[in-house]
Order: structure tokens, then sequence, then C-alpha cells
């Protein structure tokens, strides 16, 4: 019997994004624009996080978002309502962003006026986790609802961050919640991530995140 080539598909796939991914940040950087990818799952406060380091990084830096969604331009609405240059990018079904379609809307985003990109991928622990999108940093949101187990659910996702917020700390006593419990599971699969926990809704915590933005975004810029 004649031998069957086989072709490892996924493989190729992943090594020909990576390779656009470094080609998109090292253009980045040439621009002096600092990328922000931001995961979480649906409906734990990406966009209502997003609105709340808007009102406090604003006026120092020019911010733009990307609003990835599989449809509607809701996000991409309560992004400039909050004051910040914003579009809607549709996946048409994808549960993911890649560098291409990165690329793509920061073509329609980025100009001269955007020192600081941020894009809001599909919601889900598993796909957006699984492709470099060319940002300079990565960060997730796991909020109380969700469980403190999900670090050991969905390892790649809190591998993969430099950031974890935790969000919803305000309802942590009606769940059960450890958050300290949680802290260790996100140690536990990436020792170098930084973990704040916060409140979108009151701000609580959020200073602290923003303060972590500030300095990610200077650093870039001094590289």
């Amino acid at each position: 019997m004649d031998q069957v080539r086989i072709i490892e598909v996924k493989q190729s796939v992943f090594a020909d994004n990576d390779r656009r991914a470094a080609e998109l940040r090292r253009e980045l950087k040439e621009r002096g624009i600092f990328l922000l990818n931001l995961m979480s799952a649906p409906g734990s406060g990406k966009t209502t996080t997003l609105a709340r380091t808007a009102e406090l990084l604003k006026d120092e830096l020019k911010i733009g978002v990307m609003e990835a969604d599989i449809d509607s331009d809701v996000d991409a609405r309560a992004m400039a309502a909050a004051g910040v240059k914003s579009i809607q990018l549709h996946t048409g079904g994808m549960c993911h962003l890649d560098a291409d379609m990165t690329r793509q809307g920061l073509d329609e985003l980025v100009d001269n006026d955007v020192e600081l990109a941020i894009l809001e991928n599909v919601g889900n622990l598993v796909c957006p986790a699984e492709f470099d999108t060319g940002a300079v940093k990565n960060a997730a949101i796991l909020s109380v609802p969700e469980g403190d187990d999900k670090p050991l659910k969905y390892p790649l996702m809190f591998q993969v961050c430099d950031v974890v917020l935790i969000n919803k700390i305000d309802v942590a006593p009606y769940f059960d919640f450890d958050l300290e419990r949680c802290r260790e599971y996100i140690q536990m699969r990436n020792p170098e991530a930084v973990v704040i926990p916060i409140c979108a809704k009151t701000g609580e915590g959020v200073e602290e995140w923003a303060a972590w933005l500030r300095e990610q975004v200077a650093a870039w810029r001094s590289l």
C-alpha cells in the first residue's frame, strides 16, 4: 500500500500567523503604537472595563478601540459614547481574530492620532488564546460569577496573558469564589502574570489597572 502524505495544517496555520504577528509588532513599534489584546468570556465586563479605562487615560493617551464580534455594533457604540475612537469588526462567525484580521482593523482605526490601540477580542476563553494577534501585551478578564477554577479549565488563556483582571469583585460574597485560590491557580499557569482585582461597575481597582497599562505603554515607546 502506498504511503499517505500527512500535512499538519493546524501547525502550518499557526506558524504563518506567528510570522505575520511578529511583522505587525515591528511595524507598530516603528509607528509608536501600543496594541493591547483583551480577551474574556462573554459577559465578563470587557466593554465596561474599557469604558472605565478610557475615563482615566483618554486625557493622557490617544486611544482607539477595535470591537470584535460575530455581529452587531453594540460595543463599538458604547466605546464611542465613552469618548474614544471606535470601530466594529465582524468576524463572519469566526470565534477569534488572528494577525491579518487585526491588521485590517488597525488599517481602519489607526492614524497619527492613536497611541494606544485596544482590541476587544471575540468573547470566549478558548479560540482567542490560540492566535497571536500581533499585540504588544495580552490581557484577560475573569469575572467572579464564572468561578475561581477557570484557570484550571482553560489553561492556555491564562498562560498567554500578561495581566489578568478579576472583575465583579463586588459580588464575591454572593458566589463561591475564593480570590486567593483563583490567584494561586493563575500563578500555576503563569507565574509572571499580574493579577488585579477590579469592579468595572464601581471603579474599584481600575486605577491600578490603568497605572499598569500606562507603564506598559511608556515602556514600549521608550524601547
